[in-house]
């Protein structure tokens, strides 16, 4: 059984609640005695499948899926080759009903308790899903609001998710890099390295995530950068283009 059967035939198991790790036929303690969510191959799987089902289940939140959030999706989860028609099958599967996204939402969080920076990625890409087919409304933003909660991120990663995904807020190069407009240029500084280091590919990499993963860091770090070089324009730090 390749591993995308394995994810499709644990896909309506793992919403009921059960582990992960052990659907997919891993040992719950490696040969090294680390727990199962230490499996070198776990926190790949498990961010696919979450993140596949946490889609699907962002765009049938507001009753109906439309096509602009299916492409919204796609945009944001970069397919790995050759595997279009599993992701479509399994994304059409999570996407009958909005049921079982708590569930999860929590597998997804378990996987990456030292990785907030993931789980922000994850929920800036569920904003632009949601963002698709026109104004987020009542029922999308409390489904976002909950994945935060569940993913246990601050107010501050969610608004700079919010503010990547739909750039509405004051000041959003602020808010992207996490800090107060009366910041003075070296906290700028500071906390542009800090978000850099945090979402590098290369530490990314090193923790063994996989490349759709890989592709949100490095579109977050684009965005990082680009805030951090509007704020110096503003500021006559670089000459104006």
């Amino acid at each position: 059984m390749t591993i995308w059967e394995r994810i499709l035939d644990a896909a309506t198991r793992l919403a009921n609640g059960e582990s992960l790790g052990t659907l997919l036929g891993l040992s719950p303690q490696t040969p090294d005695g680390g727990r199962d969510g230490e499996h070198p191959g776990l926190r790949q799987i498990g961010f696919t499948v979450g993140v596949i089902a946490l889609g699907a289940k962002m765009a049938r939140a507001d009753g109906e899926v439309s096509e602009a959030e299916t492409q919204a999706f796609r945009n944001f989860f970069k397919v790995p080759a050759g595997e279009e028609k599993n992701v479509e099958r399994f994304f059409n599967l999570a996407k009958r009903d909005v049921a079982g996204f708590e569930s999860y939402a929590k597998q997804v969080a378990a996987l990456f308790p030292d990785a907030p920076e993931i789980l922000e990625n994850v929920l800036e890409g569920l904003f632009e899903i949601a963002k698709a087919d026109g104004q987020i409304d009542a029922a999308e933003a409390d489904y976002l609001a909950k994945v935060a909660r569940l993913f246990g991120l601050d107010s501050s990663r969610f608004e700079r998710a919010k503010a990547a995904a739909l750039g509405i807020v004051e000041c959003e190069p602020c808010v992207i890099l996490g800090i107060d407009p009366l910041a003075t240029d070296e906290q700028i500084r500071d906390a542009w390295l800090r978000q850099v280091r945090a979402n590098h590919p290369d530490r990314l990499i090193a923790q063994g995530l996989p490349e759709e993963a890989i592709a949100m860091a490095n579109r977050k770090l684009a965005l990082i950068n680009d805030a951090y070089d509007r704020l110096r324009r503003e500021r006559g730090l670089v000459p104006a283009e």
